[in-house]
């Protein structure tokens, strides 16, 4: 099985902590009780919840007392239903730092809007068992938004994953899976969105007079132009 990746500690006590996510809202602690006991004795399980509603966010943290039974439960029950839903299973990582370092983290991007969840774990799962985290971006409707996250825990098998999965064909349709990047890395690598732009407007010279040729060669003198357009109205009378 899979080494336990870096966990919490409480005193000398290693928490066999991980994350329990997608769940209905109805779930309960008594529901996910029933459900992980099955692979072994659970310490503690608690349903994270809005602090004003009390109504549950969707995801839970489970506490094993033992690292074999939290083995076995990310291998066997990972993506099995649980009131009609598919629960999403992880090791938890507390540790900001290690989330934003960027470290073993990929995205990926033009999915189908059939690739779920599930299907993004068992492509990307056979990098690195049981990524950190796994996330496809949905919408308000639970409908995907054709891009998500993998986490791994270490970079060697997010670039395997890249080498492996960029280009691929998944439900027909060739993803991008490339590191992430963060806002301030995207920034120095790609520039100001503002210093990429290559259109130019303008306007009142209309009086000129200059056919779309004439109105070109005032142009090129200060570079190779892509294409160039007076605009018409519906009347094909010039809007200048």
């Amino acid at each position: 099985m899979n080494s336990l990746p870096n966990q919490p500690t409480t005193g000398t006590m290693v928490l066999l902590l991980f994350y329990c996510g997608d769940l209905d809202p109805d779930i309960t602690e008594a529901n996910l009780y029933d459900k992980f006991s099955q692979a072994g004795p659970v310490a503690s399980i608690r349903v994270c919840r809005d602090v004003v509603t009390k109504r549950s966010l969707g995801y839970a943290y489970i506490n094993f007392q033992q690292a074999i039974d939290a083995e076995r439960a990310l291998d066997t029950m990972n993506y099995e239903l649980i009131k009609g839903r598919p629960m999403r299973l992880m090791w938890s990582q507390r540790d900001p730092s290690l989330r934003k370092s960027g470290v073993g983290n990929v995205f990926i991007k033009n999915l189908d809007k059939s690739i779920d969840n599930k299907s993004l774990y068992d492509t990307f799962s056979v990098f690195g068992k049981h990524p950190l985290l796994q996330k496809l971006l949905q919408t308000k409707r639970n409908t995907s938004k054709g891009y998500g996250f993998v986490h791994f825990e270490t970079q060697e098998a997010a670039d395997q994953a890249i080498q492996k999965v960029n280009g691929m064909l998944l439900n027909d349709k060739k993803v991008y899976v490339g590191r992430f990047m963060t806002r301030k890395e995207r920034m120095e690598t790609l520039g100001h969105p503002a210093t990429r732009f290559t259109n130019i407007y303008v306007k009142n010279f209309g009086d000129a007079q200059l056919s779309d040729e004439e109105f070109q060669q005032l142009f090129e003198p200060y570079g190779k132009i892509v294409s160039c357009v007076i605009m018409k109205d519906a009347a094909h009378e010039r809007k200048c």
